[in-house]
C-alpha cells in the first residue's frame, strides 16, 4: 500500500514538472517565433479540449492543475487591473489647485495661434537638424551691400525645405524685422503680393492673422494664404514665425487655391560688417521656407531656382528704399507697430530647459530598455502553454516528450 501511494505521489510530482516546464518553455518559443500563427495554435486547443477532458489517465490529473493554476492567474491579474483602475489618487486642494491652473494654462496655450511649439520648429530646422539633415547648395553671391547664401533639403514626404542665410550691410535688426512685416509697404518690392488683409491681431503678444493672394505665372492660378505671425524677442536677437493657419471665417474657394501647408521663418540678429572694422553693423537674417504650392515638385524647384536670386535682389532694393523712407520720417504702418509688439523670451533658459529635458528622456529610456528586453508577453505565454497542454495527450510528439521526461526523472 505505502509503495502504491509513494509511486502515485512520484507520478504525480513528475505530471507537475512535465506540464510546467515544457508548456512555458514551448510557450515562450510560440510567442516569439510564431507569433502570426496563435491562431492555429488556439484551435488546436480547443478540438482537443473534449476529447481531453474525457480520455486524461488517471495518472496525468496535474494538466487539470496546470489549466486551473493558468485561469487563476489571469483572474487575478484581470482583478489587480480593475481594482487599479478603479482608485483614485486623493490629491490635497493644493495639488488640485496646481491642476486646475495648468489646465487653464494649457488651454490659454491651446487657443494661441502660433505658439512656443512652432517657434521650437523653427530652432529645430535651423540649429539642431541642421547638421543631420542633407542641404544641397543652390546659391552663393553677393553684391556690395549684401551677401546670399541658399540651401535645399528633399524630405521622403512633404514640400522641399528652403534655407537660407542674408547678410545685410548697414542695417540694424529692428529696421529688418519691421520691413519684412510691414504689408502695407510689401507690394512696393514684391510684386507677386496682389492683395493683403489683416483679419486678426493681439496687442498682447503681437499675434496677427493675415489674409494673402499672391500673383502666379499664367500657368497657374493664383494662391491664397491664411498667415499666423509672431515675433519672440531675446536681447537684440528676433524670432520671427509665420505659418499657415485654418481660418473658418474665410472658406476656401476653388479660386484663388488655399495653400494650407505653409512655413516661413527666420532670426535676425546683429553681426560683425565685413568691412573689417570690428562693429556690428550688419544684419544677418536666417530663414527657413516650406510650402505646398499644388504644383509637381520639380516644377517648383525649377521655378524656385530660376527665380530666386532676381527676387533676392528685389528684397534688397526694397529694404534700402524702406530704410530711406524712414530717415526721411515716414510714419509706420499698423503692421510695422505690431511688429514692436514681441513676446520676451530667455534663450539660455529655454535651451537649459530643453537639454535638462532631453538628457531626460534619455535617462528614461535608458532605464526602460533592461526591463523592455526581458518583458515577456504573458498573454502568448498562456495562450502557447495552454494549447499545448491541451494538445500534448493526442500528438505523437508529445507523448514522446512525455516518456522522454519520464525516463530521465525516473533515472535519477
Amino acid at each position: 500500500m505505502d509503495d502504491e501511494s509513494s509511486s502515485s505521489v512520484t507520478e504525480t510530482l513528475v505530471d507537475i514538472l512535465l506540464c510546467s516546464v515544457p508548456p512555458i518553455m514551448v510557450g515562450l518559443l510560440i510567442g516569439w517565433s510564431w507569433r502570426p500563427r496563435w491562431t492555429g495554435l488556439v484551435y488546436l486547443g480547443l478540438r482537443s479540449k473534449l476529447r481531453f477532458l474525457c480520455t486524461v489517465p488517471p495518472g496525468f490529473g496535474a494538466r487539470r492543475v496546470w489549466l486551473a493554476f493558468t485561469a487563476l492567474s489571469l483572474c487575478r491579474t484581470l482583478w489587480s487591473r480593475l481594482g487599479s483602475s478603479d482608485k483614485k489618487p486623493e490629491d490635497s486642494g493644493e495639488t488640485q489647485a496646481i491642476s486646475r491652473v495648468s489646465d487653464k494654462e494649457d488651454r490659454e496655450k491651446e487657443q494661441e495661434i502660433v505658439r512656443e511649439k512652432d517657434l521650437e520648429h523653427l530652432l529645430h530646422l535651423l540649429e539642431a537638424e541642421n547638421a543631420n539633415m542633407e542641404w544641397q547648395s543652390m546659391m552663393d553671391k553677393s553684391t556690395p551691400n549684401m551677401n546670399y547664401q541658399a540651401w535645399r533639403h528633399e524630405p521622403k514626404t512633404g514640400p522641399v525645405v528652403y534655407r537660407s542665410r542674408t547678410v545685410f550691410e548697414d542695417a540694424t535688426p529692428d529696421i529688418v524685422r519691421d520691413f519684412f512685416w510691414d504689408d502695407e509697404f510689401r507690394p512696393k518690392w514684391d510684386p507677386m503680393l496682389a492683395y493683403f488683409k489683416t483679419l486678426e491681431e493681439d496687442p498682447q503678444t503681437g499675434t496677427t492673422i493675415v489674409h494673402w493672394i499672391k500673383k502666379f505665372p499664367f500657368f497657374c492660378s493664383d494662391r491664397e494664404y491664411i498667415i499666423g505671425r509672431r515675433i519672440w524677442e531675446s536681447g537684440n536677437k528676433y524670432y520671427a514665425v509665420t505659418k499657415g493657419v485654418p481660418y473658418p471665417a474665410l472658406p476656401k474657394r476653388d479660386k484663388p487655391r488655399r495653400v494650407e501647408i505653409y512655413f516661413s521663418s527666420w532670426i535676425i540678429k546683429a553681426v560683425e560688417s565685413r568691412k573689417g572694422d570690428g562693429q556690428m553693423s550688419a544684419c544677418e537674417v536666417s530663414l527657413v521656407h516650406c510650402e505646398d504650392m499644388g504644383i509637381p515638385k520639380d516644377v517648383a524647384k525649377l521655378g524656385v531656382r530660376h527665380g530666386m536670386w532676381g527676387a533676392v535682389k528685389k528684397l534688397n532694393s526694397g529694404l534700402r528704399s524702406y530704410q530711406t523712407a524712414r530717415k526721411a520720417g515716414a510714419a509706420l504702418s499698423r503692421s510695422a507697430q505690431i511688429a514692436r509688439i514681441t513676446t520676451k523670451l530667455n534663450m539660455d533658459v529655454a535651451e537649459t530647459s530643453r537639454v535638462d529635458e532631453e538628457e531626460r528622456g534619455r535617462d528614461m529610456e535608458n532605464a526602460r530598455r533592461p526591463k523592455d528586453q526581458f518583458s515577456v508577453d504573458w498573454k502568448l505565454i498562456v495562450v502557447g502553454g495552454v494549447a499545448l497542454a491541451c494538445g500534448l495527450h493526442s500528438s505523437a510528439i508529445g507523448k514522446a516528450l512525455m516518456f522522454g521526461a519520464g525516463q530521465r526523472l525516473a533515472r535519477r
